[in-house]
């Protein structure tokens, strides 16, 4: 069976529903890819249905009633097989999926930054807790410090304190001057300022630190405390876990495979959202961190384009300039400072697949130098991890990807190469091609 579509989305979150809802009035068939088993993203993991965002309920409303669009959760894309087309795997097949068009809703993922004691068993990423215990994961009456940079860290404090932690502190790398300058430029976005004084009230009591940072987790066989630069003093805390981001990174490996423009970390786009390749649409955090609002209106955009409405679009690109401006001011608050370059010694391990050490890594000139001679950025996360990391601490870049984009069984694989060949040669074919 060929399973052929209009137009396939890669990603449920905010950007990729709002596309699909854009799209499927005109009736064209519509297929979404997630790899969650839920739709929704990080920001309404869990499902939109549940989310308290009532524009996640209103637009899950209505694309569940969408007899024209169909659900591929628990999935991922593993490469671009074909012109107009995308090898998938779920847990139990893999198949191909054909479009016409193709948007791009592939989101971000968080930066961590190696210091001493990263690695230890009770460190988690801000938003990799925040998942976690949206997801179940028990929290309550543990004791976390929330540590990094940017409004992330206020939601993942709120989300663990609703769920029964004891937030110790949340420490915010970002000096107090720049996020006065933010918050007193709120008014601008209402909805944002109200979001923000909704999250203070709920974090009333917890102390919130700006110019801080983490210097070191500390512990044994698990994290017992971390020490902490507040200000201009050193204080250490002792706790259960420590929770730290510094920020969202661009996914853009689906689109770098693909061969779309690339610049500045993010999918390169023109005003219909469309990216270098012809009938490939991006939208959301993949073109550039700003946020569900600025996520919303992309993605509507690039649905109304790949439809070819391009008037109804233009109608949308006022408020997209506006969340747009929103979001640079948000970058230039909470631009990392130049002391968290000196957060890893050289004992520190940066690629944590692959146990290469910081001293490692100073002698390479590189990315690809550092590829070939360290292997960092080779096991399984394939630089996805220490690739943020890399960027922030030697300014390198990733200048290609490697397919499959994620693990993949050997089977799936192989039905690529036995796709592609005349029926009677595919055994023998394929197992002399692998």
């Amino acid at each position: 069976m060929k399973l052929q579509f209009d137009i396939v989305i890669v990603g449920a979150g905010p950007a990729g529903l709002a596309a699909a809802q854009a799209a499927a009035a005109s009736g064209a068939t519509i297929a979404v890819i997630d790899d969650n088993p839920q739709a929704g993203g990080q920001i309404w993991r869990g499902g939109p249905q549940h989310s308290g965002d009532k524009r996640a309920a209103r637009l899950w409303t209505t694309l569940s009633q969408t007899k024209n669009l169909r659900f591929f959760n628990s999935a991922r894309v593993l490469l671009p097989s074909a012109p107009g087309a995308l090898l998938v795997e779920t847990a139990d097949a893999a198949f191909t999926l054909h479009y016409g068009k193709l948007i791009l809703a592939t989101g971000a993922r968080e930066r961590l930054l190696p210091f001493p004691g990263w690695t230890l068993p009770g460190v988690f990423g801000a938003g990799g807790i925040q998942a976690l215990a949206k997801g179940g994961f028990p929290v309550a009456g543990k004791r976390i410090v929330v540590a990094g940079s940017g409004p992330l860290l206020l939601a993942v404090a709120a989300t663990l304190k609703e769920r029964g932690a004891q937030v110790l502190a949340i420490v915010e790398q970002a000096p107090l001057p720049r996020v006065a300058r933010f918050a007193l430029a709120l008014p601008a976005t209402p909805g944002k300022l109200l979001q923000a004084l909704r999250l203070r009230r709920q974090l009333a009591g917890i102390p919130y630190h700006m110019h801080s940072h983490v210097l070191r987790a500390e512990g044994d066989e698990h994290l017992t405390q971390v020490l902490l630069q507040i200000g201009s003093r050193q204080r250490t805390i002792a706790c259960d876990y420590l929770a730290c981001g510094f920020g969202l990174i661009p996914n853009t490996e689906t689109a770098n495979a693909l061969g779309c423009s690339i610049a500045d970390g993010a999918v390169q786009v023109d005003r219909w959202q469309q990216t270098s390749v012809a009938d490939v649409y991006s939208a959301g955090e993949s073109t550039g961190i700003g946020g569900v609002d600025l996520a919303l209106v992309e993605g509507r955009i690039a649905g109304l384009a790949a439809l070819g409405d391009l008037a109804q679009a233009a109608s949308l690109v006022a408020g997209r300039r506006r969340w747009q401006a929103f979001a640079a001011r948000l970058a230039r608050a909470f631009a990392l400072r130049e002391e968290l370059r000196q957060l890893a010694d050289l004992d520190t391990i940066v690629c944590r697949c692959e146990d290469v050490r910081h001293r490692d890594l100073l002698q390479q000139a590189g990315w690809r130098s550092a590829k070939l001679h360290t292997r960092c950025g080779m096991g399984p996360c394939q630089g996805r991890v220490c690739g943020g990391a890399t960027d922030f601490l030697y300014g390198w870049t990733q200048d290609s990807v490697r397919v499959p984009l994620t693990p993949a069984r050997i089977g799936s694989l192989i039905s690529v190469v036995q796709a592609s060949v005349p029926a009677t040669n595919a055994g023998t074919e394929a197992c002399t091609t692998f």
